[in-house]
């Protein structure tokens, strides 16, 4: 039996433009208008609201982890299903889990539980990103260096074919392990190719972009940076509009001062979007866990190795979004953008999700008048 709801009592922010006095009707899992607040039908389900502003459900291309599990340490349907749960209460309602570097074992196992998951339906569940192993060892981050390796004939094939099976596939590579023919073979298998953990030069990055990578992972992060004479891969992200930019935005990993000269720096049509990069923390109080067999520290809001450097994020999407309408200081339409609208775009699946729109995935937030999460609503039903 079909089932209408109608929320209303809240502006609302279809991932484009303001609404007000409307209401939000939903059939089902999808959308089926925006209406005036005064013609819901009779009836439909109604859920009043009091102020505040109904939002697009987020979008993160890059959740290594949620719920007490990591991808890696577990690469099962049933760790992406606790992985999706966390951050569902949290805002975010369509994701890629994400391996990070590992054996070709393991990635093929992720690749296998993707598919699982979304054959048994886990909400929220778009597809996977793999990132690495096929990455630079000077620029690892919290990679594991001994599992870094060139890209070769077998692993650009498996990813081709896993490009296929699945809804989207995101890959981090660098051009100190790929070779520009072997983008090109992901980028016309479907894959959505992006350059990340790299010290490649801005000639090394534009010739990537030139044969189908289409964004670059993390921005700023494990890159080569912008200098004068040597633009690095931070000046071809903001410099070429065919790269889309993922970024962490948790205060830890790009300054806010950074983050506000990369959005006016940012050529298009490509945009600056937002990433968690939230690890096995996320709706958990774990001080510690580990990844390739290395412990990870929770101290202060920051995830670290024992050396201190930074492995992954201790913060969801939604935190980002606040982050920056309150440090970095934009809008919060634009905010909202870069966690909804725009990684949607990237994936090409903007008319499903990341947008309330007739005909997408009933997938909404609604912003307390406070700004705070007051509810959230996934295939049209609240689970917060």
């Amino acid at each position: 039996m079909s089932t209408r709801t109608a929320i209303s009592g809240a502006a609302l922010f279809d991932g484009q433009r303001l609404h007000e006095n409307a209401a939000l009707l939903m059939r089902d899992a999808h959308i089926e208008a925006i209406l005036p607040a005064g013609e819901i039908p009779r009836g439909a389900e109604h859920v009043p609201l009091e102020g505040g502003l109904i939002a697009p459900g987020l979008v993160d291309l890059q959740v290594n982890g949620g719920g007490g599990v990591l991808l890696n340490s577990d690469p099962s349907a049933d760790t992406i299903r606790r992985i999706a749960d966390a951050h569902a209460r949290c805002g975010t309602t369509a994701l890629l889990p994400t391996l990070i570097t590992d054996t070709p074992e393991i990635t093929r196992a992720a690749i296998a539980a993707a598919e699982a998951a979304l054959a048994e339906g886990v909400p929220g569940i778009i597809g996977l990103h793999l990132e690495g192993p096929h990455i630079s060892r000077a620029r690892k981050g919290a990679h594991a260096a001994e599992l870094i390796r060139p890209m070769e004939e077998a692993d650009c094939r498996l990813l081709e074919e896993a490009a296929a099976r699945l809804p989207s596939l995101l890959v981090t590579v660098a051009p100190e392990s790929v070779r520009p023919e072997q983008v090109a073979r992901l980028a016309r298998a479907g894959a959505i190719v992006s350059i990340g953990h790299s010290g490649c030069s801005h000639a090394a990055a534009l010739a990537l972009a030139e044969s189908g990578a289409s964004c670059v992972t993390h921005l700023f992060n494990a890159m080569s940076q912008l200098a004068g004479r040597a633009p690095g891969l931070v000046g071809a992200a903001l410099g070429h509009g065919g790269l889309w930019a993922g970024l962490i935005a948790d205060g830890f990993h790009v300054a806010p001062e950074a983050i506000r000269i990369a959005l006016r720096a940012k050529a298009g049509p490509g945009r600056i979007f937002l990433v968690s990069d939230a690890m096995a923390t996320i709706g958990t109080d774990l001080r510690e866990f580990t990844l390739n067999g290395r412990r990870i520290l929770r101290a202060g809001g920051r995830l670290t190795l024992e050396d201190g450097t930074l492995a992954g994020a201790d913060i969801d999407l939604f935190a980002a979004v606040r982050f920056m309408e309150r440090e970095v200081g934009i809008p919060r339409a634009q905010a909202l953008r870069m966690a909804s609208l725009y990684p949607a775009r990237l994936l090409g699946r903007e008319g499903r999700i990341g947008r309330l729109a007739p005909g997408a995935r009933a997938d909404c937030i609604w912003l307390d008048g406070a700004g705070r999460l007051g509810g959230v609503w996934q295939e049209g039903r609240r689970i917060r």
